[in-house]
């Protein structure tokens, strides 16, 4: 949560127009592990679905995913 916190206070910055230099880099450095751990979960789940003999689209309905607005 604190990560996420962080993320999102960059991203009003942003759309504020105040971001400085350093806390871009950081943004995009959080952006970057965010995309990264979004690929290893997506890469597990197919794995998952894999193992179960299903589709991914099946197991996250399973697992009662729903999709999540952009924010």
């Amino acid at each position: 949560p604190p990560v996420a916190d962080r993320y999102r206070a960059l991203m009003e910055k942003r759309r504020a127009e105040t971001l400085t230099e350093t806390e871009h880099v950081e943004l995009i450095r959080l952006t970057d592990e965010s995309e990264r751990l979004q690929a290893e979960r997506i890469e597990s789940l197919a794995e998952l679905a894999h193992l179960r003999r299903t589709s991914l689209a099946a197991l996250a309905e399973d697992l009662g995913f729903r999709p999540r607005p952009n924010a």
